[in-house]
């Protein structure tokens, strides 16, 4: 027997999910993530690997984060090669 999976049923996202789709959810954050854009090495890690798509790395200014929609899960901080980003208690 056969098995013949109907393409129309499965389909891949072609984009990134934009961010903000459940609102402004930085707020219940503990930590923050901190960068050191002069210890950062642009290697876009930090930015491939965050779950929720709010971290935008230039190659003259460095790291930025949307801190509205940062949940501070630390990822960023984890993958990071070089150190340049700490998490820190949020105030």
């Amino acid at each position: 027997m056969r098995v013949v999976v109907e393409p129309s049923r499965y389909k891949i996202p072609l984009a990134r999910p934009s961010i903000g789709v459940a609102g402004k959810t930085g707020s219940w954050r503990l930590e923050r993530p901190i960068v050191d854009n002069n210890a950062c090495t642009r290697c876009f890690l930090c930015e491939i690997h965050c779950p929720v798509n709010v971290i935008r790395v230039e190659p003259e200014t460095g790291v930025s984060i949307n801190y509205d929609y940062c949940k501070g899960c630390g990822l960023c901080a984890d993958v990071c090669p070089v150190g340049a980003i700490k998490m820190v208690p949020e105030e």
